[in-house]
């Protein structure tokens, strides 16, 4: 009985021995086949041909783009790329099939991608755009870009678009406000933030800026910020989309080709410059903290940690020595640029900074808030030179009660160090150096004889404003999208 009983029961071992090596067989397996990647020819593909071809395919490429094949879906369209490898966030593609809106998502009257398929071309550009299971990964774009430095900003001819190709545009409801404008320091061209897109105007036309030049693909969303570098060379563009993603990119002016991206946010960023010497970008947003990074090579350099809300506004001096901020509450800091060392707190501004503009010679520095106030700031002392408490006063609207907006929305100095500022009360403001108002300008037409303001008329309201390189014109931008501009002689 004792034999038997050990027989049975190494049996019984022997059978469970199987059972754990089948075990063991199967998970091993199952791994494996949850390690293997997600390519375009196993996954993408299928998904891509049952609801993207009839518009993209090889007998219809609409906006240029061609989804047949790996080849041109790498390739991109017109309008630029529309997958970038190991940056999900910046592709054209997942913020097109992942939309909320409908007339904005891909495909179009359709219902949404499943999940499931949306997860898996987020996943296979995350992790390398391989095209098979025998690729290697492709790897995320490097920054081809070379710092000129403002020593070269007056060699040779001012940098001015050439030959850019149409690129394809989103088409909005209803027109989409002007979130950027920036005047080139040596060429009669403003760079204009419009969707997904950033437009290149001649603003030398009264009484409206001339026609688009050329525009340049922002695939990535909204152009929140634009600045040209001292050298009018390279073009910064900053934004993203809320919640989502956010990025600062560098074009070339001349070519309008990118040199590179910088910045990988998981929220749209707000605020961010270029250095003087175009080596560094500093961006800020929701996170409160000015991070300032390489162009040489996109590395982080420096984390600035002292604002304790959103980073509404940066700003280099142009001897590249200081970086200002700004934030949602009014703290304004000045930091060491090379080493991100804390220099000055500059308290006055009781609510959300909009706008920062350094004078030439680097000096002086101006600020602009919700609160109606504007300041010319002496940096090396931390004190105000010239403070106008209520310097845009909106007029109240008849039959309203309660306290008016008064907020000073942009300021940007020109080149003889004159201010122009623009403000809740529908005006465009120049100031001299000494804070004295020169002129003023009123965004609003006209209204006709005989015109009743009962009920008011639908005012705009200017959102950033510029000078030319010459001094010679004021520009602003307002909520309506468009562009007014006046001579300033």
């Amino acid at each position: 009985m004792r034999h038997a009983g050990m027989s049975g029961l190494f049996t019984r071992m022997a059978a469970l021995a199987v059972l754990l090596m089948v075990a063991v067989s199967s998970h091993a397996a199952l791994g494996a086949e949850e390690a293997k990647p997600i390519t375009y020819d196993d996954h993408v593909s299928a998904i891509l041909k049952k609801n993207c071809l009839q518009c993209h395919g090889e007998s219809k490429q609409e906006a240029g783009l061609n989804l047949a094949s790996y080849a041109s879906v790498v390739q991109g369209g017109s309008g630029g790329a529309v997958v970038v490898a190991g940056r999900s966030a910046a592709s054209r593609m997942l913020a097109v099939i992942s939309a909320e809106d409908p007339d904005e998502r891909m495909p179009p009257d359709n219902d949404p991608l499943p999940a499931d398929q949306i997860a898996m071309i987020k996943t296979w550009i995350d992790t390398g755009l391989r095209q098979n299971s025998g690729s290697k990964v492709a790897m995320a774009p490097k920054i081809s870009f070379t710092p000129t430095g403002a020593a070269q900003a007056a060699d040779g001819p001012a940098p001015v678009p050439e030959g850019l190709p149409e690129i394809k545009r989103t088409t909005t409801i209803r027109p989409f406000p002007v979130l950027a404008l920036a005047a080139s320091p040596r060429a009669p061209l403003l760079a204009v933030a419009s969707y997904e897109a950033i437009d290149f105007i001649n603003p030398s036309v009264e009484p409206a800026p001339g026609a688009r030049i050329a525009s340049l693909p922002f695939a990535e969303g909204e152009p929140n910020v634009l600045r040209f570098s001292r050298s009018g060379a390279v073009l910064l563009a900053a934004g993203g989309r809320p919640v989502q993603n956010g990025v600062a990119v560098l074009y070339d002016v001349k070519s309008g080709k990118r040199l590179g991206v910088i910045g990988d946010e998981p929220d749209a960023i707000i605020a961010a410059d270029i250095s003087a010497d175009e080596r560094n970008v500093a961006i800020g947003g929701s996170a409160r903290k000015v991070k300032i990074f390489s162009t040489a090579d996109g590395s982080l350099l420096h984390t600035l940690e002292k604002h304790t809300d959103w980073i509404t506004a940066v700003a280099f001096s142009p001897d590249g020595k200081l970086l200002a901020s700004g934030d949602r509450i009014g703290n304004v800091h000045l930091w060491e640029a090379s080493s991100g060392g804390v220099v000055l707190p500059l308290s006055h501004h009781k609510a959300s900074i909009r706008g920062l503009s350094w004078r030439s010679d680097s000096k002086l520095l101006a600020s602009c808030g919700e609160d109606g106030a504007i300041v010319w700031w002496d940096v090396t002392t931390g004190f105000p030179v010239v403070t106008k408490e209520n310097a845009h006063p909106p007029k109240r609207p008849a039959g309203s009660y309660g306290k008016i907006a008064s907020g000073v929305l942009d300021v940007a100095f020109g080149p003889k160090g004159e201010l122009a500022t623009c403000g809740r009360d529908h005006m465009v403001r120049l100031w001299a150096e000494d804070g004295r108002e020169l002129k003023s300008f009123s965004i609003d037409p006209p209204a006709k004889a005989g015109e009743a303001e009962t009920p008011p008329r639908i005012r705009v309201v200017p959102t950033r404003v510029a000078i030319s390189f010459d001094g010679t014109a004021v520009i602003a931008g307002d909520t309506a999208g468009q562009l007014h501009t006046w001579k300033t002689q």
